[in-house]
């Protein structure tokens, strides 16, 4: 069985409301003393009804003072969640006792807390409330007063049927809080994964609003910066030479022109005039996911072709991040080789990544993109690159499918080895911006199939297919 990591993040959501414990609370003194009313009073049936009563009243004041200590809004500790629920055992078995064991139809209430442990809290504290309820559930199987019954009627269960009833307790217990469990340990892991995209998207717009913040600083402080310079040119002919006055003002001046230098370069990295920062050809963005991955022991090839004009869209920082974690997988697990292609037509641009290592599993496959499912072919990764939480395709995947992308994960077909992932857009969605100048990405040779040689392609030769 592949072992998967658990998260460490500590989120607000993986601990219980106290509000939840004492509505559920509620709910079970409101079925306590309808029940009680309905066998003492409605069916007339002996029993301790006294102290039963004030069990119910014991959980309603116990309710009435967490009401009134703490907000209801407030979130518990683990070990404080359990301690209530705890006690919820504890009430519910002290009625049993009084109200005939495990003979009482109600006794599978006793499930209840454990369940509620399952979804809400850790597997040590379930576990510990399960052996809790076990506990109880045997000793009231042994010990407990008889079932109310009408007067002169001798009930009696025997102890094959009662020992079946305990049989079934235990077990459908134990089968009800695993499931539950995971089902909400599933739950959780897909938040705390939401929550990781979330920072890396966040710091990625923050990144983007600094770069906006920056150049609206430059044109508004390009103004007074522009009068200070004229009036320190001025005044700089008022002083003889020699005037440290005229030094002074000197300085003024030469410090005014490098602050309206820093301005200039600031504007230049977001103005509508510098097309190429603001968009790049699909050959400089696999460029750019590339670069990063040379050097690490595998070779990396990456090759274009299509037909007609070469892509060309916007600085997306979504894309280049989702592209170079599949990348990094790709590399982790390769043997000698990754093979990254772009092809192209009218109407769709595909990515595609494939390595020649173990590839996808098949008990994983299709897994793929969920969180926490960071092994591949059952082996760790050749290179000590690779390893973590299993985040990097979930994040990878989620990120491209905000641009518009699919995403296609499969293994190469015999006899050849590995994984094959491919990201696709419809191409009007990758160049969803117009103001592009096609001119500068046009092949030379019109709408022919355009083919760059299956060699890495480099920063200068960008920088040359742009300059023609």
């Amino acid at each position: 069985m592949q072992e998967q990591p658990t998260s460490n993040i500590t989120l607000p959501h993986r601990r219980l409301k106290l509000d939840t414990l004492v509505r559920l609370r509620w709910l079970a003194v409101g079925g306590q003393s309808a029940a009680l009313l309905v066998v003492h009073v409605g069916l007339g049936y002996p029993m301790p009804a006294g102290p039963a009563f004030a069990m119910v009243a014991l959980s309603a004041w116990l309710n009435i003072f967490l009401k009134i200590r703490w907000p209801s809004a407030m979130r518990l500790s683990e070990r404080a969640a359990a301690l209530q629920l705890a006690y919820d055992i504890l009430q519910m078995s002290g009625l049993l006792f009084l109200t005939g064991g495990l003979g009482n139809p109600f006794a599978f209430l006793l499930m209840a807390p454990v369940m509620v442990s399952a979804t809400g809290l850790s597997a040590r504290y379930t576990i510990l409330l399960g052996i809790l309820a076990t506990v109880c559930a045997s000793l009231v199987a042994i010990f407990h007063l008889p079932l109310p019954w009408p007067v002169g009627a001798d009930f009696s269960l025997p102890i094959v049927y009662s020992v079946g009833i305990w049989i079934a307790l235990v077990s459908t217990l134990g089968f009800m809080a695993i499931y539950a469990f995971r089902v909400a340990e599933e739950a959780r892991q897909m938040a705390d994964a939401l929550a990781a995209t979330e920072l890396v998207l966040a710091r990625e717009q923050h990144l983007n609003a600094l770069d906006g913040l920056a150049t609206a600083a430059a044109h508004e402080l390009g103004t007074p910066l522009a009068t200070i310079y004229l009036v320190a040119k001025e005044l700089s002919d008022e002083f003889e030479a020699g005037d440290p006055r005229g030094e002074d003002v000197a300085l003024i001046r030469s410090q005014a022109e490098r602050c309206r230098s820093i301005l200039r370069q600031l504007t230049s990295l977001s103005s509508e005039e510098d097309r190429t920062y603001q968009r790049m050809p699909v050959s400089q963005l696999l460029e750019d996911v590339v670069d990063p991955h040379r050097g690490t022991g595998v070779a990396i090839h990456s090759t274009g072709t299509g037909t007609g004009a070469e892509p060309v869209g916007t600085r997306n920082a979504a894309i280049r991040y989702g592209l170079g974690n599949l990348l990094e997988n790709a590399v982790d697990f390769a043997k000698t080789r990754v093979d990254v292609s772009a092809t192209w037509d009218e109407t769709t641009l595909s990515i595609s990544i494939l390595d020649d290592g173990p590839g996808f599993s098949v008990e994983i496959l299709g897994k793929i993109g969920d969180p926490y499912v960071s092994v591949r072919g059952g082996k760790s990764p050749q290179r000590g690159t690779g390893g973590g939480l299993g985040l990097g395709i979930f994040i990878a995947k989620t990120l491209l499918e905000r641009t518009g992308a699919k995403l296609h994960l499969e293994n190469s077909a015999p006899p050849q080895t590995g994984a094959h992932i491919r990201v696709s857009w419809p191409r009007q969605v990758f160049e969803q911006d117009g103001r592009v100048d096609e001119t500068a990405f046009t092949p030379h040779n019109g709408n022919k199939a355009q083919t760059m040689h299956a060699v890495p392609v480099t920063s200068s030769a960008v920088q040359e297919k742009t300059e023609e």
